[in-house]
């Protein structure tokens, strides 16, 4: 019996796979979340080619990438509390196969309606897959190698986030924007075979799932997502005030039923662990500079600078690449050392980064641009994989689907309103238009919240850092 408990769990029953299957399973995962974070970003690429064909315009076409994102931020709480029920191994399965279903349709489609519905699916089925990621490797990895785990998978984030609109300019070159979702279907059949065999089917808790809250959670992360695109926009002031002070409304009324449930959607009862409470702040702040950030810096290079398109995606590259080369070695050091240090050390980093780029010389070289650039992502791959290690040690393994979910959330969230801090600062100065002058600004802001995160990170330190089964 000891043999088999061995081969199914390593060393220690319970406490993650054997090398071997660990192997497989992460590469399993892997497959999966490169394929969602891929399609994630080379739609982007793709908008013009896409409204062109289709006949849309271009403030029509942007729902091919709005609509993905809000099913993202709508479905993975209800998903991740569903991954405690059920158990995580079902929905990825279930994401996967819906992700490559509906790659298929994003792949046939003869309208633009049409192509945001499939859009939607993948939204869903990507927020399936991003939703278990706690739980995946807390049921994978032993609690002493949980850094490594995270450090991976930023690996895969970063990479597949940089190599995006290289790909999607490849495929553009040689075939239509269909193929750019066609993709996907080989990788996802690979996926969810490989799935059946390497993933572990862990228990569930077999609690009921709450429609309500779900209900609750889709009202409020509308409406606030809602009002945070209308920023900036002239005319909708009191579309804004409306829009929030609902979601201010449904969201206590959800913090407040979930309060009352014993195993909550909204992992309100993590919260009362410190350490906890404080990573998932700070990464909210860090991702509100990183969200700030991704939008301005080609604001900057293009309207700023003067330099082309082209020019200017080659020149934000350093910024994930150098982040998940960081996230890689950040990963195997949160093993060893505690948050507050890394989670501090990556913030400030960040800081500098950001900084160097807002105060840079007013025609800089390409090599004076890209040393700050990959500064900036080096301190937020350094932050990411400790802070991401933090969230999902210190909840117990049954809850490891709710830590995802605010994992996932305190991101969505931190980048939405980190881009309507950019629309409203570009919306009241310079009469709208993006000069140097208020690209640098925006930079500045960057990083006042990446000190506040920092400044998060550091307030840890007098906390216990004890990590639940």
């Amino acid at each position: 019996m000891s043999e088999v408990v061995t081969e199914i769990f390593g060393d220690a029953a319970g406490d993650g796979l054997s090398l071997e299957q660990r192997r497989w399973a992460m590469f399993t995962y892997l497959i999966g979340l490169a394929m969602s974070v891929l399609d994630g970003n080379i739609a982007n690429t793709a908008l013009p080619s896409i409204a062109s064909q289709l006949g849309a315009s271009p403030e029509a076409s942007i729902w091919v990438v709005n609509a993905f994102l809000l099913a993202v931020a709508i479905c993975v709480l209800p998903l991740s509390s569903l991954a405690d029920i059920i158990g995580y191994k079902r929905v990825y399965q279930g994401g996967v196969a819906l992700f490559t279903v509906a790659s298929i349709g994003c792949s046939l489609p003869h309208s633009l309606t049409t192509l945001i519905m499939a859009r939607v699916l993948q939204g869903v089925a990507a927020a399936g897959m991003w939703s278990i990621s706690a739980a995946m490797m807390r049921y994978t990895y032993p609690k002493a190698l949980l850094g490594r785990a995270v450090g991976l998978s930023g690996i895969v984030v970063f990479t597949s986030a940089a190599a995006g609109p290289s790909i999607a300019s490849g495929i553009l070159a040689i075939a239509t924007w269909h193929w750019l979702f066609a993709i996907n279907v080989p990788f996802g059949l690979l996926s969810l075979s490989l799935s059946e065999r390497f993933l572990v089917a862990a228990p569930g808790t077999r609690h009921r799932w709450d429609l309500w809250s779900g209900l609750l959670n889709a009202a409020t992360v509308t409406l606030l997502i809602t009002a945070i695109e209308d920023v900036g926009t002239p005319g909708r002031e009191r579309f804004i005030v409306a829009e929030l002070i609902g979601a201010a409304i449904l969201g206590t009324l959800l913090v407040r039923r979930q309060i009352s449930l014993r195993n909550p959607m909204l992992a309100v009862d993590l919260f009362r662990k410190p350490i906890f409470r404080l990573a998932a702040t700070a990464s909210f702040c860090a991702f509100m500079g990183q969200g700030l950030a991704f939008v301005v810096l080609p604001f900057y290079f293009i309207d700023g600078l003067g330099v082309s398109q082209v020019r200017a995606g080659l020149l934000l590259t350093p910024w994930p690449l150098a982040a998940g080369v960081m996230s890689h070695f950040s990963g195997r050091l949160a093993d060893r050392y505690p948050f507050w240090l890394l989670g501090t050390t990556g913030m400030t980093v960040m800081t500098g980064g950001l900084l160097l780029l807002g105060l840079a010389p007013a025609h800089p070289t390409t090599f004076q641009i890209v040393w700050r650039a990959a500064v900036g992502g080096a301190g937020f791959g350094f932050f990411g994989a400790p802070n991401n290690r933090a969230l999902v040690a210190n909840a117990p393994r049954l809850r490891a689907g709710g830590a995802g979910g605010i994992s996932t959330m305190s991101r969505l969230m931190g980048q939405a309103i980190g881009i309507a801090v950019v629309a409203m600062i570009f919306g009241l100065t310079a009469h709208g238009q993006v000069t140097l002058h208020n690209s640098t600004f925006a930079l500045l802001c960057g990083s006042a919240f990446t000190v506040l995160a920092a400044a998060v990170c550091f307030g840890s330190f007098r906390q216990p850092h004890l990590e639940p089964v």
